[in-house]
């Protein structure tokens, strides 16, 4: 009976998300740590900063992978299926519904009116979780000299991988002096597969889509995707646009408009490309093919993250990594900041944003969903 209430509660966390996660990752990553760790306090916030870490060492959609291990860590393997299908299933379906409006009518509908209150919201909730995980650390010195560094490398243009590689490894070793002879050394991986990057057959996807083929290379795709569900547009149009010529350019940026307005994961622009491709057999196929590496190394991965943290040669390297995440987090916040409009609406909507977020404890989605309305009043204001 535990069980069975866990994976309900499980539903009624993830569900709501999943209409209102806008504004990509670290959006995600903010709402969840409202949810989890503030509001429910399903896991500590250290254990939080360990998953994140974790999560950004293996392929896959960040915050997506971090719902998984939320959704794990409350109800087990059936708990990490229930939060997922919470989180995706919405954008999923609304991204299909918006794929059939595209094919049947040869265009998107306008919703730009309804996405004016968005952006303020979603700086405000970030810029609040950023403050509450980064608090604890303040002190530590060394630290917050690397979550500056690869906040200052993210924002230079350098890359969220490579800064945040070259952070884990220089964190690594700077954290690890003098915890024992010799200091830490880089984990070795032996035992089981911590960076799991399995590239597929691609060469086997070629001539007409059907389903097995969308299947496999979305698959293939979602077997190497490292960073946030942003690197997708790499992916898509050096292999679906200039390989495959499955689709073509103006194609993919409507896809890829469908993903940056609808709610939850930026990955469902395999849905969109899906229904393009082969309709809704298609839609399906690319959904659970670009999903289910994400699933896989959860699962693999979730059962370690405390082993991890144990070790005395591993504990430096994924303190390395989850403030490296947070400097990456740093830095979106802070672009987020810069391309916010000098109009003073947006700026209401910040100021009333980070006051429910900071002052009123409102929940996420209920942030965002307030921030819809009032933008839609504001934009028809004029």
């Amino acid at each position: 009976m535990e069980t069975r209430a866990r994976l309900a509660e499980t539903a009624r966390v993830f569900l709501p998300l999943g209409f209102t996660a806008f504004g990509g990752p670290a959006a995600h990553l903010a709402m969840l740590e409202e949810a989890c760790v503030t509001r429910r306090a399903w896991v500590t916030r250290e254990h939080f900063l360990d998953l994140i870490g974790a999560t950004n060492l293996i392929p896959g959609p960040n915050s997506t992978e971090m719902v998984l291990h939320l959704g794990y860590e409350r109800a087990g393997f059936a708990g990490m299926l229930v939060a997922g299908a919470c989180f995706i299933g919405p954008a999923v379906v609304i991204t299909a519904l918006l794929a059939w409006l595209y094919v049947t009518y040869g265009a998107l509908p306008d919703v730009a009116p309804w996405l004016v209150g968005t952006g303020p919201a979603v700086l405000a909730i970030v810029a609040g979780a950023l403050w509450r995980l980064v608090s604890p650390m303040r002190s530590d010195l060394r630290r917050m000299a690397l979550l500056v560094g690869v906040a200052a490398a993210g924002l230079a243009g350098l890359g969220e991988i490579p800064a945040f590689f070259l952070g884990l490894v220089a964190g690594g070793f700077a954290f690890g002096a003098g915890r024992g002879a010799g200091g830490a050394r880089p984990p070795r991986t032996s035992g089981w597969p911590l960076w799991i990057a399995p590239v597929l057959p691609v060469a086997a996807v070629a001539a007409a889509a059907t389903p097995w083929k969308i299947f496999a290379f979305f698959l293939a795709v979602g077997s190497v995707l490292y960073g946030s569900g942003y690197v997708l547009v790499a992916f898509l149009e050096g292999g679906l646009v200039q390989t495959l010529g499955w689709i073509d350019g103006q194609q993919l940026l409507d896809a890829i408009a469908v993903g940056q307005f609808t709610p939850g994961p930026v990955l469902s622009t395999a849905t969109f490309v899906g229904w393009l491709l082969d309709g809704p057999g298609g839609a399906l196929m690319a959904t659970a093919g670009i999903f289910l590496p994400s699933f896989v190394f959860v699962a693999l991965l979730n059962p370690r993250v405390p082993r991890l943290r144990e070790s005395r040669r591993f504990a430096p390297f994924l303190d390395a990594a989850t403030t490296a995440s947070l400097g990456l987090m740093a830095a979106v916040t802070l672009e987020l900041a810069m391309r916010t409009p000098a109009d003073w609406k947006p700026w209401l909507v910040l100021a009333l944003a980070l006051a429910a977020v900071t002052r009123g404890k409102v929940p996420a989605p209920w942030v965002v969903a307030g921030a819809v309305v009032l933008g839609r009043l504001l934009f028809m204001a004029g």
